[in-house]
This record gives structure tokens, sequence and C-alpha cells, in this order.
């Protein structure tokens, strides 16, 4: 603002009163321009001016296509049948468990025949129907078969019992459940707590005897209905096509609402932006009952053509395998997967096959480098984003460590932000003016995205649940009157304007009066114990001020050399950011998306009474780690020991 005043005032006194020309009014401008700093907006403006062109180019386009799609009341059963015009007999997908490969024709008529049998059942537009079901083709015909009834499917993690599974199918007030055969023992467990009215199918090998006696034989009355399109549902863009569920991380999982428009555009968004071609064969080991599986990475079949391979569940022994085995040109991963596959010994097929393109989110930044190097992968597409999030990042350019990126010449053209907050409460830290104050580059924020129910782009659409709904709702973002979608995550923006993931909000704790990232700690630990997953999470200590930080780690021997750890530790992470605590457990529990659940991890604290792991200490005199029992835990009780 004070450098615009300036440029003004400059240009009025050297034109009005020294009555210089042009040529010279220009020169004094751009010499006062770049000794006030300016110099660092031309730096930015030549590193990044490609970047952002292309970024914008991707986000028009998009936003072209989701606008003649409104217009039209497209659906995504629409789109996807006209890419079966496009070519029929072209593979669709390839389930690995089976070797099954299924036609774009085969699909269509798979789920035609799915529309046609609910509407017999008596389904019609908006009811709902829950699938339960392990990854396969059929996954993928039976909602799409749903979507073009106008029918809404619920899909369940497949993780998820008792309590939990039937808190999701009663808040989607599903009419009918179809269930793998696979998920049999679980619906059992619940069934006597069901509606008496949902209609239950069972998909798969058939045991009468192991599902409950109202269960029908799924797959051989849909061998019997018939393979014509059913009549289209009132359905538009921006309708509602399926519901997600949260990964249950902090309480009972969320149903997410998934519109028509929305499915779109985050696939989209990936294929334009990273550039995918409708020849790739796009390998997904991914749950299909999440987005990134279900909609980053089969949307790209049903909306631009390619072939994905469905793998059951991830391996990280056969992964590369499978890559080499159905010529997969583009791999997807999530959370911890990249990890889990350089903790692999070395085999053939990591050189010999055709990757091109890892595609995912969540690559630690500490083992970046490793990976694509090791595996010979030239482009990581990292991306940002949830089910639910009108903010979606992409590091179209694979800047190591970064998610996305926002431009810093055109900041305007994607309302995104990252802006202050308290990292203890995490509430918004607001200026005088009562908006949120943003974030300043290397000054870590809580990403927020204005909220615009116009516009399919910047629209939120929130969950089933609308209590859910308006906790992620801020008022006065932006500016006054506005409302903005918070994400709940910590991020970091560079001087160049690329974003980096740090925490998830309620992770990051203080220590010795310093943020500690959980995220960062987690990843320089791992890699110091041999890529073992490890989560870290802060814990009260009487008397200190904070919290303490704390490291549970997946050893199922428990035998580690804690002294040469120590040592590691003190030249890899600051004082603070050292964890005071260690426990050691056989396994880590992780949602299905891969994420670890640290509420009771949290809870447990390192009281060796409630915690039956082996238990260590940083000892601050000695400067090693050192067995955490009773004794100890009372003197740190008493504030006796030095933390």
């Amino acid at each position: 603002m004070l450098l615009g005043a300036s440029l003004v005032g400059t240009l009025l006194f050297s034109k009005l009163v020294l009555k210089l020309p042009w040529t010279q009014v220009g020169f004094s401008l751009l010499l006062l321009y770049l000794g006030s700093g300016g110099w660092r907006f031309v730096r930015i403006f030549f590193k990044t001016i490609r970047r952002d062109i292309f970024g914008g180019m991707v986000l028009l386009k998009v936003k072209g296509k989701v606008r003649r799609y409104l217009r039209e009341k497209q659906t995504v059963p629409g789109l996807f049948a006209t890419t079966v015009r496009r070519h029929p007999d072209k593979t669709a997908l390839i389930f690995e468990g089976t070797d099954a490969h299924w036609t774009f024709r085969q699909l269509d008529d798979y789920s035609n025949r799915v529309a046609n049998f609910l509407q017999a059942q008596g389904l019609a537009s908006g009811d709902v129907a829950a699938l339960f079901m392990e990854n396969r083709n059929e996954y993928v015909g039976l909602w799409l078969g749903m979507a073009k009834l106008g029918v809404e499917a619920a899909l369940i993690n497949t993780n998820l019992r008792r309590d939990a599974l039937g808190h999701c199918l009663t808040t989607s007030r599903a009419r009918a459940l179809i269930f793998g055969s696979e998920m049999a023992p679980a619906i059992r467990e619940i069934h006597a707590n069901l509606d008496s009215s949902m209609s239950l199918f069972c998909s798969g090998s058939w045991e009468p005897s192991e599902v409950p006696t109202s269960t029908k034989h799924l797959d051989p009355l849909l061998e019997a209905a018939p393979t014509y399109l059913p009549s289209a549902p009132d359905k538009g863009f921006t309708d509602k096509l399926f519901y997600i569920y949260t990964s249950g991380t902090t309480g009972l999982p969320k149903a997410a609402i998934v519109v028509h428009s929305r499915y779109y555009r985050m696939a989209a968004l990936v294929y334009y932006g990273f550039r995918m071609r409708p020849d790739d064969i796009l390998y997904d080991c991914l749950p299909l009952y999440h987005s990134a599986g279900n909609i980053v990475g089969v949307g790209q079949c049903l909306l631009h053509g390619l072939t994905v391979v469905i793998r059951k569940k991830f391996s990280a022994s056969r992964f590369w395998d499978d890559c080499l085995k159905y010529n997969c040109t583009i791999v997807q991963y999530i959370g911890e997967l990249c990890r889990y596959l350089l903790n692999q010994p070395p085999r053939e097929a990591e050189s010999q096959h055709r990757v091109r393109m890892a595609l995912g989110n969540g690559l630690r930044q500490s083992i970046w480098t490793s990976f694509s190097s090791r595996f010979h992968i030239p482009q990581v597409a990292e991306f940002y984003g949830a089910t639910e999030c009108n903010c979606s990042l992409g590091n179209f350019d694979s800047q190591v460590g970064a998610c996305g990126f926002n431009s810093r010449i055109l900041s305007f053209v994607y309302p995104i932000r990252l802006v202050r907050v308290n990292e203890d409460t995490m509430e918004l830290i607001r200026g005088p003016d009562g908006v949120c104050i943003p974030c300043q580059p290397g000054e870590p924020g809580q990403l927020v995205g204005r909220i615009i129910q116009k516009d399919p782009l910047r629209r939120f659409d929130g969950y089933l649940n609308e209590g859910a709904s308006n906790k992620k709702i801020a008022q006065d973002v932006f500016n006054k009157g506005d409302q903005a979608y918070l994400t709940g995550d910590v991020l970091v923006m560079d001087e160049l304007g690329y974003l980096y993931f740090r925490d998830r909000t309620g992770d990051t704790f203080r220590w010795k009066g310093e943020n500690v990232s959980t995220t960062e700690v987690e990843g320089t630990l791992s890699r110091l114990l041999d890529m073992a997953d490890v989560a870290v999470y802060g814990v009260e200590v009487p008397g200190t001020e904070g919290r303490a930080g704390m490291a549970a780690v997946a050893s199922p021997t428990g035998a580690q050399d804690l002294e040469h750890f120590a040592e590691a530790l003190e030249k890899e992470l600051p004082l603070y950011a050292r964890p005071i605590f260690l426990r050691f457990l056989h396994e880590l529990h992780k949602t299905g998306t891969y994420k670890f659940q640290k509420a009771d991890l949290r809870k447990e604290g390192f009281d060796p009474a409630v915690v039956k792991d082996p238990l260590f200490y940083l000892d601050s005199r000695k400067g090693r780690y050192v067995p955490l029992d009773q004794e100890a835990y009372t003197r740190i009780q008493a504030g006796q020991e030095k933390l």
C-alpha cells in the first residue's frame, strides 16, 4: 500500500512539477520500485510465471467444463455414457485378485443391471443404498448403477465394526445394504440393531448359514436383470452422487456429501493438472470407499477413459510386480505407502516397470527424493484435498516436499489463504477489524477456502450432519461478511507460493516455548528407526508449560539401540523437538487411509500403570533414554526429574 502511494506520488511530482519526459518518469519509477524491494517481486514473477499460467489455464479449463455441464444438467453417469460411446471395447477395469478384465461396455451393462434391479426392488431417485465390500470391479459397477437410478450410495469403510458400523448405516438412512461375502461376519454382529425394513443383499461367494436370514444373494439376481438403460432421474450437476465417510480419527465417522460436480472437479483437476493421457494405465490399490481411490483414481476411468487396475488391498511386496504385469504408467499412493515400499528389499521389477508418475498425497519430504530416485519415477504428482474441501491444491511441477501452490502474483484468482491461528488452541487470530490475519511466507497457518455456493468450484457441500458442517465454516475470514471452509490443517507457504503440509489441527504442540510439528518429527524418527511406523503426540506433565513430546513406535521385537538413537537425534532435531517419552508397541493402529489413530495413545499418556508396553524417557543428565518404571513416573509427576 505504502509502495503504491510512493509510486503515484513520484509519478505526479515528476510529470506535473518537474515536467520530465515519460521515458525519464518511467526510469525514475523503476528505480524507486526496485530500490524499495520490488526486485523481490520481479524475481518471484520470473520464477513462477510459467507455473502460474499453466495452473490458471487448468483452472479455467475445468471451470469452463463445469459451467457447461451445469447448463446441460449433466451427471457422472451421463459423462460416463460419453466415454463408453468413445471406446466401448477398450479395457476399463482390471481386478488384480481374479485378473478379471471389464471393457467399458461390460461396465455399462453391469451398472444398468444394478439400476434396473434396484428399481424393481422399489428404490427410486433420492433413496440411499449402503455399499460395504472390499475393492473389486463390481464395487464400481454397483455405485455407478445406483447413480444411474438417482439412488445415493453410502460408501462404508470396510474397517468399521460394531458401534461405528451401525452408526454409519443408521445415519445414512439406507433402504438397502449391499455387502460383500467377506464382510458377512461384521454384518451378523450388528444385524439385530439394524432397521428391520432395510433390504440386505450379499455379493460374492454364497453361504446362507453365514449371513442374516433375510439376506438375498445378489449375483444371480443381477444376471437376470435387463441391461437396457433405465430412464434418467431428475438429477443435475450439483445434486448428490454418494456419501464418503471421514476416517473417524477424532470420533465417529461423518458422512461427507459428494455431488456430481465435486466428483468431476476432483478428477478433472488431477487429470489436466498432472498431464495425464487417455492411454495411461493407472494402478489403484487404495480403498474405493475413499475419495483418493474412488474419485482421483476410478474417476479417470469413468470420465477420461483410462484403464484402471484395482487391487483389493495394498501389498508392498507385490506392488512393482503388479505394475510390471499390467504395464501401469501411473501409481497411486497415500499416507505411508511410499515408506513401506522403500522398506522393501530391492527387486528386479522396481527397475523394469513403465511407471512415469506417482500420484497421491502425504509423501513425506524426508523420503521424497529417495522414493523417486530408487524407483525411477520422473514425476511425483502430490496434491492436497479432503473429500469435502473447496481448496484443493496440486504440485504441478514436482517441487520437492510441496503439496501444491498458490500464485504470489495473482493470488485473487484462486481464493485460498493461510491465516494465523493460536497454535495452542487453534483458534483463528483476527485483526482490529474482526477479519482473519493472513500469514506471511514462512509463517505457519491454517488453510482456508472462500465459500461461494453458486460456484461449483468454491461451494461447500458439507456433511449429512448439519452441526458437523457448521463447525467447518468460519465467518469474516477474507473480508467482512464472507464465509470460508476451515481445513483444520496447518501449512506453510514459501516465498514462491509453494505450500508445504505441516500438521493437522490438534497435532501441533508447544514445548519449551517452541511449536513442535509432529509430521516433521515422525518423518525423522521413522528414518532413524529403519522406516518403522511412528506416531508423535504431546502429553501433559505436571508443573511444566505446554506438552512433552512422546513417540509411539511400532516394533514387534522391541529391540532398539536407544543409546545410538539418542545420539542420532541430537544431530537431527533441536532439543525442544526430541521426544521425551518413547513407547514401543507391537503395531500402531491406523485408519483405512493409513492415518495413525492417536486419540487413545494421547489419553493413555506415559503412566506405566496404564501402559503395559515398554516405556522409556530421556534422562537429561545421562543424555540417553532409560526405562520408565513406576518409581521414575512418580519422580516425574512430583517435578523431581528435569525434562
